[in-house]
């Protein structure tokens, strides 16, 4: 799904067709059919300009309002980096993404723990086991109150820790989460930037293959 100011988009597009063989394609927010999909992706990016807080004005598009229908339904919603942003704002995700603790835009390879393969988009990779994704962003900072937090560790919500640095000082090294369900995920790191040798990684590619086998 393509917002004012997705710049991931097309990188998150070509991992789904070219590397994966997938039917996909970009849809304007404003021209979203939920009943013409399996799957809903929101990729990275800055929505509106991050004005007011990262994710907060497209979490209004009416488009939410059908994303929010499909995961009621149980189909696969991903949200990456400003996605994630978006998703939390609209609550179909707990927490909220605040600054960057160091106060500064992050863009670097990490080091991610699995912690749960109960999801949707985790289902594929080994519990416990390391890969590396890059991050890009300056509101990553994972955030939750107590209570809500133990309620998440309770549930196998975190699905993914940062493993060593926390690029972001998210509580708990969190990285990604998902709902109660498992069908709806959110992470800050960028799994379609980590799909091909040649860029450093190809752990990502299993973040899409979860979809796949999670939609079978």
């Amino acid at each position: 799904m393509q917002f004012p100011g997705s710049n991931c988009d097309y990188d998150t597009l070509y991992v789904l067709k070219n590397i994966l063989g997938l039917e996909a394609e970009l849809v304007w927010h404003k021209e979203f059919d939920d009943s013409r999909f399996d799957s809903a992706i929101l990729p990275g990016g800055f929505g509106y300009g991050d004005c007011l807080r990262a994710g907060a004005i497209a979490a209004h598009s009416s488009a939410i309002d059908k994303i929010k229908k499909m995961a009621d339904e149980g189909l696969p919603v991903l949200g990456i980096c400003n996605g994630f942003q978006i998703l939390a704002e609209s609550n179909l995700l707990p927490g909220a993404l605040l600054k960057n603790s160091c106060l500064k835009f992050v863009c670097r390879w990490v080091d991610l723990r699995v912690e749960s393969t109960n999801s949707a988009f985790s289902a594929s990779f080994n519990g416990g086991s390391l890969v590396r994704m890059p991050v890009a962003h300056h509101e990553g900072r994972y955030f939750v109150d107590e209570e809500t937090l133990m309620e998440m560790e309770r549930n196998d919500q975190i699905v993914f820790r940062y493993a060593g640095e926390n690029p972001n000082g998210s509580v708990n090294n969190i990285a990604g989460v998902r709902n109660s369900a498992g069908n709806v995920v959110g992470l800050m790191p960028h799994p379609e930037r980590a799909c091909e040798r040649i860029l450093g990684s190809e752990d990502g590619k299993l973040v899409f293959h979860s979809m796949i086998s999670w939609s079978k």
